[in-house]
Parts: structure tokens; C-alpha cells; sequence
């Protein structure tokens, strides 16, 4: 009986009932691949797959910054999901992160394949960070040690890196969070910071640029940042708690969370049909809380006395942008649930 309900001839009576009442059925959402023992099984393969080695999709996408454009010194972007060589998420795709479902090798192709896209001819070393949704902030000075292992994966902890150094760019991964980078005109110096809803709580963009003044001696004035892609408050919604959080830190809260309420047409049409008895505390759920963390991160921004005309915010959601091919833009850890890639967002200063 179970068989024939999730049958296509099930699914056709209900689709026939709603279209005699003017109503459409819902379309499905399928998950790529399947779960055991928790975690998600890498889809198989049809024959017209690309081979281990990668398949190359044009060039690198990266999002720069108009703004920028007239500091010739300055080497910066935003990388998208397209023009790489992985198969892990699709054919051609760009992922930037050592994911476990992705080959290390294959990642470190992409990896140079982005960086020459930024930088071009010009003599850069790499420095990313482990990641860890923290306020904390990486200086990289002239002596530097090791900055990543022989297999490329980072050697310092934290979700924040600055410099003055020539020929460093600093990187940071996303798959959602916001990456933010700053650019000290006058000095040089350059910082990049990976601000997820916890990082944003810690207030790791003011702390960075803290960071900047006491090392560079960085006039807030005198600097340019970009808040890049990452998703947006029409695809992130969060608890309750993650409001509290942001309330009990921020005067400006209120105004980077809203409340959305889903549509449902049948409810819509057929209001008495959903009436119930039901207690208090059991009734319908309610809105979904969205927050923006673009706004927040931006807030932190002018909190740090950089001047508005000197922000940029890109304004992509990673959760919903989609390029012209009608494929997704940017790689969603959220929309694809934890099965996805990563982006990165790097700045640096060109080598002498």
C-alpha cells in the first residue's frame, strides 16, 4: 500500500483533485545522493562523468571589485563555483576547500587556477587559515614561518588574516558565511576575515581593523572594503536564541532580522479547513526569523569608522544566485545540505 501512495499514479490523483480547485501540487526537492551511517553517499557516476583527472570549464569565476579597480597595487577576489576542474559537485566546478568528498589534488589544481586568475603573471604565496568560527586574528609579518604544509592545507588557527608583506595573499573559505576584505590605502596593508554568524558575533571585522590600527597604524579613513557573497537574508533563517544573541550584543539588532512567514496556497483558499482546537503551544508553527549578515558585517564596518562611500556589498546570496546557464553560482553548505564546496575570498599586495 506504502509503494503505491509514493507511486507516480498516486501522486497523479492528488496532482488531478488540486487542479479541480485551481491549485497546483508542490514540485519535490531531491537531495544529491543518499545518507548511511550519517553521512552522504557520493552519487555514482554515469558513463559521460568526467575522469578523475577534471575537466575544464572555462576560466576561473571571479567576482572583482569595480571600486578597486584604480588601485594598481591591489590583487583581490571573490571566486564563484565555476571554470574548475571538480567532479566531486558537478562537472567544471571550482571548489576551493579540502572537502572529504573532493580529490586533494584536484583542489589544489582550482587553487592555482584561481590565483593566477587574480593575481596574473605576479609572484603570490597563499596563506589561508583552519577555520573555526572565531574572533580570531592572524598577523603575517616579513619572517614568517610555514604558512600551509607540503599537501597545501593551512597551518595557523583562526578565521582572520592581515599584512603589510608583498607578494602574501591572504585567503578565506565560504560556503555561506560572509568573507570581508579591507585594503589600507596609505599603508598597504590588507586583511581578509571569514564572518559566519558567530564570527559576526564576535565582532571579528572590528577587532580586524582594531587589529590593523595597532600594527599599521591604519587610519579608518583611509580604508576600502567589500562585503562579498555570501547568503543573504532572504535564504537565512535561524533560531531564536541567534536574535537574543545579537540583541544582547548590538543596539542596531532589530534591524538586521526579519520575520517571514511562509506561503501556502491550499491554506490560502481553504482558511477554514485548518481550524483547530489545538492548546496554546501546540498550534500552527510560526515566522521564520531571517537574519543579514551583509548589514551586520557592514554595521561593524561604519562602527570601525570606515566611511559608507568607501563599502562596497556585493549583494549575492550564495543560497539563490543563480549564473545564466540557470546553474547555481555559488557553492551553499546551507541550500545543499553540508554536500557542497567551498569559495575563497582573496586580497593581497602585488610582489616588488
Amino acid at each position: 500500500m506504502r509503494d503505491w501512495l509514493e507511486s507516480a499514479e498516486a501522486i497523479g490523483v492528488v496532482d488531478a483533485a488540486l487542479a479541480g480547485v485551481g491549485l497546483t501540487h508542490g514540485k519535490r526537492t531531491t537531495r544529491t545522493g543518499a545518507w548511511k551511517d550519517g553521512e552522504r553517499i557520493r552519487p555514482p557516476r554515469g558513463p559521460n562523468a568526467a575522469s578523475a583527472k577534471g575537466r575544464e570549464a572555462g576560466a576561473p569565476g571571479v567576482l572583482s571589485v569595480p571600486a578597486w579597480e584604480k588601485l594598481a597595487w591591489l590583487r583581490a577576489g571573490f571566486s564563484t563555483r565555476q571554470g574548475g576542474v571538480s567532479t566531486a559537485y558537478g562537472d567544471g566546478e571550482l571548489n576551493l576547500g579540502w572537502t572529504k568528498e573532493d580529490d586533494p589534488a584536484i583542489v589544489a589544481r582550482n587553487r592555482r587556477r584561481f590565483v593566477q586568475a587574480v593575481v596574473g603573471k605576479s609572484k603570490v604565496e597563499l596563506a589561508t587559515v583552519r577555520q573555526f568560527h572565531s574572533g580570531m586574528i592572524r598577523i603575517i609579518e616579513e619572517n614568517h614561518g610555514p604558512l600551509v604544509k607540503p599537501d597545501g592545507r593551512a597551518v595557523l588557527r583562526g578565521d582572520g588574516l592581515t599584512t603589510d608583506v608583498p607578494g602574501i595573499l591572504l585567503g578565506v573559505q565560504t560556503a555561506d558565511c560572509i568573507p570581508v576584505l579591507v585594503a589600507d590605502k596609505r599603508t598597504r596593508a590588507v586583511a581578509a576575515f571569514h564572518a559566519g554568524w558567530r564570527g559576526t558575533l564576535a565582532r571579528i571585522v572590528e577587532r580586524g581593523i582594531g587589529t590593523m590600527r595597532l600594527r599599521y597604524g591604519s587610519r579608518p579613513e583611509d580604508l576600502v572594503a567589500a562585503v562579498g557573497p555570501g547568503i543573504g537574508a532572504c535564504c537565512y533563517a535561524v533560531g531564536e536564541e541567534v536574535r537574543f544573541e545579537f540583541e544582547s550584543q548590538f543596539a542596531y539588532a532589530p534591524d538586521l532580522f526579519t520575520e517571514v512567514y511562509d506561503s501556502d496556497p491550499v491554506r490560502e483558499k481553504y482558511p477554514l479547513l485548518f481550524l483547530t482546537a489545538r492548546a496554546p503551544g501546540h498550534s500552527n508553527i510560526g515566522p521564520q526569523i531571517h537574519i543579514d549578515l551583509w548589514e551586520a558585517n557592514r554595521r561593524q564596518l561604519l562602527d570601525a569608522g570606515v566611511p559608507t562611500k568607501n563599502i562596497t556589498v556585493t549583494g549575492e546570496c550564495s543560497g539563490c544566485a543563480h549564473g545564466k546557464n540557470g546553474q547555481r553560482r555559488y557553492f551553499s553548505h546551507r541550500m545543499e545540505h553540508g554536500y557542497t564546496g567551498r569559495m575563497m575570498a582573496v586580497i593581497g599586495v602585488a610582489g616588488r
